[in-house]
């Protein structure tokens, strides 16, 4: 049977707190009651006929339940009772807890028979419920809505429920059941799969990219495309083609390397034809130049001659009224020969205005030359630039760097980089780095030291790490030849002198080379002079075949 609703909406504050429903009411929606014994009818409602969970008496002692009893409250004061016919009075209402008790001290079978035998009193059924091994309950599953049997829950979310959360054999991840396998198809990482390049490996999902880059089955080019070398295939064949073809890739080396000689010789003579030219050109701005201040001191005399004809235009035009007001009749014999004067003047005028216009179209063609010279020049600096960087590369392995402005580079705290040299024409490419006001455990006491070797054009053909000796010198300018030497043996372990991946390894060096104490007052030496001081580099070059 049902159980009645809560509360009756009509009643006094104090009949409404005597009809507030208990917890049982809602645990037996929807629920069947079955009594041991036969329910005796003071406990039957008589006018919907279901059992009283919640007793209300009326004024006239007859028992309802309290949906009826709010049914008849709402429909005013004309209710009565349909068993004597006695009108039914809100205030007279009140919660029958003798009736209640005794019902509820009444003994049912659970709501779960014939599943569950059990035998209780009303008053504990929803005790009972809570451990019935029958009640439905819901699995706790996150995203599982199945309602189960309490003796089967430990089993449904075990070992049945599809929400169930399961380690990863592989990357011991939790997923729940369903995802499991779709998770070790698409996207777990550490499960092994066979190489997309078929090359028979089985590799972790996130080795795959560091796997192609090695794997013998992916197309690539051989390393000396960049020497001309055309060969493509399968890294293990180029592997083989390189160990096999070494003397023709050494042969296309070489060749690259005379090209280059020659580029350099060409551009050399073409700055030195660009040079000669811009002499021309340059002469030809001094004409140019020339012809513009002869045009200026021309067009000047000009204005000065235009002015001094207006100035007598003026006292002509004064001498004819004049001469009109006193001469009468013999101006009109005058006035032909004063206007032949005015048109030559007229003449001369427009003369004047044409050379005007030519001196502009001079002055325009002087700025169009002026805008070519100015780029041959920018050209020429460009290419003297280049040339000097070209003079200056040493390739005996030896540096001598002039570093100016010592005083404002230490201020500012930059590091200073020199220009790059090579062991040879086809050797090790390297470079000096220094920090004037100390780096690391030198910074602020010291002058700190360091080579960086640096990515060349014939890394693949040299050895591998580098292996030799360099000295760091500061050189004395006084002529004591107090200089400063430190040398080092490289550590072939550092990744600072294996081949280069990048244009440069990190640098490596001596942090407090000097102190700058001695580097700024020395006793029996100058390190610093004119702002200026020279750093020696020497590499020791024992061993190292030309190629």
């Amino acid at each position: 049977m049902a159980a009645e609703e809560n509360e009756c909406p009509g009643l006094s504050r104090q009949n409404s707190e005597l009809m507030r429903s208990w917890e049982l009411e809602a645990l037996l929606t929807n629920r069947t009651l079955r009594f041991v014994l036969r329910l005796e009818q003071q406990f039957i409602c008589p006018s919907c006929g279901g059992i009283v969970l919640n007793p209300h008496q009326t004024g006239c002692g007859h028992i309802f339940c309290a949906r009826c009893v709010r049914a008849y409250i709402e429909n005013g004061g004309s209710s009565k009772c349909p068993l004597d016919s006695i009108p039914i009075k809100p205030e007279e209402i009140f919660q029958d807890n003798c009736c209640k008790r005794e019902l509820l001290n009444l003994e049912i079978y659970c709501t779960n028979a014939p599943d569950c035998t059990q035998r209780v009193t009303l008053c504990d059924l929803q005790d009972h419920l809570k451990a019935c091994q029958y009640e439905r309950i819901r699995c706790s599953n996150v995203g599982c809505s199945d309602t189960v049997l309490r003796r089967n829950l430990l089993e449904h979310q075990r070992n049945v429920c599809s929400f169930r959360l399961e380690s990863c054999h592989h990357c011991r991840q939790s997923f729940p059941a369903s995802q499991l396998l779709v998770h070790q198809k698409t996207s777990c990482l550490e499960i092994e799969i066979p190489c997309p390049n078929k090359c028979l490996q089985m590799i972790k999902r996130h080795k795959l990219q560091a796997h192609a880059d090695e794997c013998l089955e992916v197309e690539t080019d051989c390393i000396y495309k960049s020497y001309g070398c055309t060969f493509r295939g399968k890294r293990g064949k180029v592997q083989v083609h390189e160990n096999s073809e070494f003397s023709s890739h050494v042969r296309l080396v070489l060749e690259s390397n005379t090209k280059l000689e020659k580029q350099v010789e060409q551009l050399q003579q073409d700055m030195f034809v660009q040079q000669g030219a811009l002499k021309d050109k340059n002469l030809v701005f001094s004409n140019l130049d020339r012809d513009i201040t002869l045009c200026d001191n021309t067009l000047t005399t000009l204005q000065r001659s235009v002015e001094e004809q207006r100035v007598r235009i003026c006292s002509v035009q004064r001498e004819l009224r004049d001469l009109r007001g006193v001469l009468g009749s013999e101006l009109s014999e005058e006035l032909p020969s004063l206007r032949a004067s005015l048109d030559s003047l007229r003449q001369q005028v427009a003369v004047t205005e044409s050379l005007r216009e030519h001196l502009g179209a001079l002055e325009q063609t002087c700025q169009r030359h002026t805008r070519l010279l100015d780029i041959h020049v920018e050209q020429l600096q460009c290419n003297e630039q280049r040339f000097r960087q070209l003079e200056s590369t040493s390739f005996d392995g030896k540096l001598i760097w002039k570093v100016r402005d010592y005083w404002h580079q230490k201020e500012a705290g930059t590091p200073l980089n020199s220009t790059p040299f090579y062991t040879s024409r086809s050797g090790y490419k390297l470079s000096v780095r220094a920090y004037l006001g100390g780096y690391n455990s030198g910074r602020g006491t010291h002058l700190s030291l360091y080579i960086t070797i640096m990515r060349g054009d014939f890394d693949s053909l040299l050895p591998w790490p580098f292996r030799q000796n360099i000295t760091l010198t500061l050189l004395d300018q006084s002529g004591s030849r107090n200089h400063v030497s430190n040398t080092f043996t490289p550590d072939t372990n550092s990744d600072s002198f294996h081949r280069p991946t990048s244009d440069a390894n990190v640098a490596t060096g001596f942090p407090r080379f000097i102190s700058q104490g001695d580097l700024e007052a020395p006793r029996n030496a100058v390190y610093v002079r004119d702002d200026t001081l020279f750093i020696k580099v020497k590499v020791d070059t024992t061993g190292l075949e030309d190629l």
